[in-house]
């Protein structure tokens, strides 16, 4: 069995919570530049080409293939409109309050799990998932503040996520990684064009654009490589939780950037739910424990 290696999971930690910030950055900077289809479109076109030159290199392209291609699909097209909500709301949301949203997506995975996988609703999960969603009406806040569309899309996309979430658990039995991100990247570059040539126009990046476009592929893809690397030298006990403190650097670099202010509602908000993903992770890792031990 592998030792565990915090230290270094903690450094390619870093590097995803950079890589997330940035991505949030540059998005936020492309509203009103380029609409969130346009955005997919040429975020994917550039991935088609990293996945494919990287696949080459690592000689795992030949591992691509159409079984499960309608599985691929169903995961794809829940991430295309996840994604999009989410750039969508990174223009118009506070940073911090559309990260807190979207750590909701593995709660969504806890009540959704039992209908699509099958999975046990236990005790300990529903409990996670009621202090979870307890947080997060804490972090909307209804009847408080407006809840106008954009913190509805903040909201939304981490269901989107939290399906892309469960197709990915189904499809890592039979498929490679080269395989599962080459079918990403190729879908979202056909629904990114079909949706952004929808109204017959297509707007061209130039300048800036171009550099804040390649900074969201390169930093979506580098973000989910840190993290897979992550958890191959640690658990997910110890991964999970230091994934989180994204949300305390991106409050910070929205009150630096954009002056947003330090909302408590939001932070109290968002801990409720870090506690509610930590105590899952922890059953799950009891659970899988026994299930190691029972088999041994």
């Amino acid at each position: 069995m592998q030792r565990s290696q915090p230290l270094k999971a903690a450094y390619w930690m870093a590097g995803a919570m950079a890589s997330f910030s940035l991505m949030a950055i540059a998005g936020r900077e492309l509203g009103g530049l380029l609409d969130t289809f346009e955005i997919m479109m040429y975020r994917s076109f550039l991935g088609v080409f990293i996945v494919v030159a990287v696949g080459n290199f690592a000689g795992t392209l030949g591992t691509i293939g159409f079984n499960q291609i309608k599985l691929h699909a169903l995961r794809n097209v829940s991430h295309f409109v996840g994604q999009n909500l989410w750039f969508y709301a990174v223009t118009i949301v506070p940073l911090s309050q559309l990260f807190a949203f979207e750590f909701s997506a593995p709660l969504w995975v806890i009540v959704l799990a039992p209908i699509f996988l099958g999975e046990k609703l236990t005790a300990t999960k529903a409990f996670a998932a009621v202090l979870g969603f307890t947080g997060i009406l804490i972090v909307a806040r209804p009847g408080y503040v407006e809840v106008d569309p954009a913190i509805i899309a903040a909201a939304a996309c981490a269901i989107f996520f939290a399906g892309t979430t469960m197709a990915t658990k189904k499809l890592t039995g039979t498929q490679s990684t080269t395989s599962i991100l080459f079918w990403l990247v190729v879908m979202h570059s056909v629904l990114g064009l079909v949706c952004a040539g929808f109204d017959g126009q297509i707007a061209v990046p130039e300048g800036m654009e171009i550099v804040l476009v390649a900074a969201i592929g390169v930093c979506g893809l580098l973000a989910h490589f840190c993290i897979t690397n992550a958890l191959n030298l640690a658990p997910a006990t110890v991964v999970t939780p230091l994934e989180f403190l994204r949300l305390p650097l991106i409050a910070f670099i929205g009150f630096v950037l954009y002056q947003e202010a330090f909302e408590w509602p939001v932070i109290v908000g968002a801990a409720l739910v870090l506690a509610a993903n930590t105590i899952n992770i922890r059953a799950e890792n009891a659970r899988n424990k026994q299930i190691a031990a029972r088999t041994a």
